[in-house]
């Protein structure tokens, strides 16, 4: 079988570029060893009626003008994918001991309401936030992918690009001298990197945070519609999207990937050739070099292959009956919880050392925010629990002792509620009437994340500066295409799977917006 595009992954990166492609009159065929598409965006089904998506929990970009939005309209779908907007006045609600903040969508109002915490601080926040929108605004200006020759040529538009490109997030709470408490308050929002202020890119963060200042968003009909969206759109135009098709082997021919051998992961484990004029791959970068062989890619190429993965996360998956979360302070917004201030040391803790005795987690309520309620039957609520979990610690536990496993993921689960039915819902336990608990070994299964990785690459500066991976394999008519070889999130695979449509296409979707 041979084709225009073969595309080894159905994640929210490949699937873009896949229906970008198919709809521009192009042969498309997914391949996705999983049985649902959509990477770490896919949604599965347990107990029949309750639908959970992987990773997914709120999103940005998805306003007019914005990436997300220009892609879909690019397809014809942004009157038919819709999004839900979270609450203007607090999408992200912080929590320490001592101290509460609801992140505004309006910097002014932020900038209100950190002072009010933090009077004496007054000039080092309005500083510290107007850096953070110049720094944004400046690289919203920059092309992408970020590489040194436009870095270079704007040099004097983008002094702060310049300034804080080897910087993380804590350089800069210290350059301000913003205290812990208000540190911790910005930044509680650290799992949705998985990595603390100590360890985090500066530009990752600004990019995120403003993202959702600019707008925090869910789909109106879940994730779940939003794959199926894309999906269909490569089927309806000819296309195939085949499940449970694991990538075996690579075929090349010299320096010239000609297409894969894929095994059917069902009881048969049947496999076949599928070729292609072009190779895109959504596998996991590193993944597929080893599969290729790394002396097959120039030496440059493996350089840039070396980077580290980003941390893993453990996910908790939850039902709850009889229970209106609205009166405990639940809505259209995250809450985001940490028993201590010092988030690098509570991520120390957490992942370096397996102390979960003082937790630090966010907690979504997809059920809440909007009212499309086909993820869980009427009378219930689907609500989830995310924090920071160590691969090789629950790899080792799962293949040593499968009793110490679960009693580990029960130790997490169990020091996540002691704080909910402590500080939010007293008797939470009692209306849980389902519960799932997944950690790294679960994204290594069902995600094909090497390391349990939730990110593709660690987001540290390191990983995110100029001159990082990109679509280019130094082989030929192959192509790199997901979280390590563009941008991480749903906003950022999107639009690494536009960037290759348009270079492989010379079609605009996205202009001049970086991000």
């Amino acid at each position: 079988m041979s084709t225009d595009y073969l595309i080894l992954g159905s994640g929210l990166a490949g699937l873009s570029f896949g229906a970008l492609m198919a709809h521009a009159g192009k042969k498309v065929v997914v391949l996705e060893a999983n049985e649902y598409p959509g990477g770490f965006g896919h949604t599965f089904i347990e107990g029949n009626k309750y639908r959970f998506n992987a990773q997914l929990h709120y999103v940005w970009g998805c306003r007019p003008g914005r990436n997300v939005n220009k892609f879909l309209r690019k397809l014809n779908l942004a009157e038919v994918v819709t999004f839900e907007e979270y609450d203007r006045m607090g999408y992200d609600h912080m929590r320490i001991p001592g101290y509460s903040l609801d992140i505004p969508s309006s910097y002014d109002l932020l900038i209100e309401r950190l002072v009010s915490l933090f009077p004496k601080y007054n000039k080092n926040i309005n500083r510290f936030i107007q850096t953070v929108c110049k720094t944004s605004a400046e690289l919203d200006r920059l092309p992408a992918p970020l590489n040194a020759l436009p870095v270079l040529l704007n040099l004097p538009k983008c002094p702060r690009v310049i300034k804080y490109h080897n910087a993380t997030l804590q350089d800069v709470f210290d350059e301000f001298s913003l205290p812990l408490e208000a540190q911790a308050l910005l930044a509680s929002q650290w799992l949705d990197f998985l990595l603390p202020p100590k360890k985090l890119s500066f530009f990752a963060w600004v990019v995120l945070f403003c993202g959702y200042c600019h707008g925090a968003y869910y789909p109106t009909r879940h994730f779940e519609f939003v794959i199926n969206s894309l999906v269909k759109k490569i089927l309806d135009q000819g296309g195939k999207v085949r499940c449970e098709k694991r990538v075996i082997d690579f075929i090349l021919d010299n320096k010239k990937v000609r297409g894969v051998i894929a095994e059917d992961t069902d009881e048969s484990g049947k496999s076949n050739e599928y070729l292609g004029k072009a190779v895109i791959c959504n596998i996991d970068p590193r993944k597929a070099a080893e599969m290729i062989g790394f002396e097959k890619f120039s030496k440059s190429l493996r350089n840039k292959i070396n980077y580290d993965y980003s941390p893993s996360n453990f996910v908790a998956y939850c039902v709850v009956k009889d229970l209106n979360l609205r009166n405990y302070g639940f809505g259209k917004w995250n809450l985001f919880h940490s028993e201590k201030a010092d988030l690098n040391e509570v991520f120390d803790d957490m992942y370096r050392r397996g102390d979960y005795s003082k937790p630090s987690f966010a907690v979504t309520v997809p059920t809440l925010l909007t009212k499309d309620h086909s993820d869980c039957p009427e009378g219930t609520t689907i609500i989830q629990f995310l924090t920071v979990a160590d691969y090789k610690r629950f790899s080792d536990l799962k293949n040593s002792n499968a009793v110490e496993y679960r009693r580990k993921k029960k130790e997490v689960f169990d020091a996540i509620l002691d704080v909910m039915e402590r500080d939010y819902i007293p008797d939470l336990r009692k209306h849980l009437i389902f519960k799932m608990t997944g950690s790294p070994t679960t994204n290594e299964h069902f995600c094909g994340s090497p390391a349990g990785n939730s990110y593709g690459s660690n987001m540290s500066p390191l990983n995110l500066g100029v001159g990082r991976l990109d679509h280019r394999t130094s082989l030929e008519n192959f192509y790199f295409c997901n979280a390590s070889s563009g941008y991480a999130g749903f906003a950022g695979t999107i639009g690494t799977g536009c960037r290759l449509y348009e270079t492989l296409a010379s079609d605009d979707v996205l202009g001049q917006t970086h991000f």
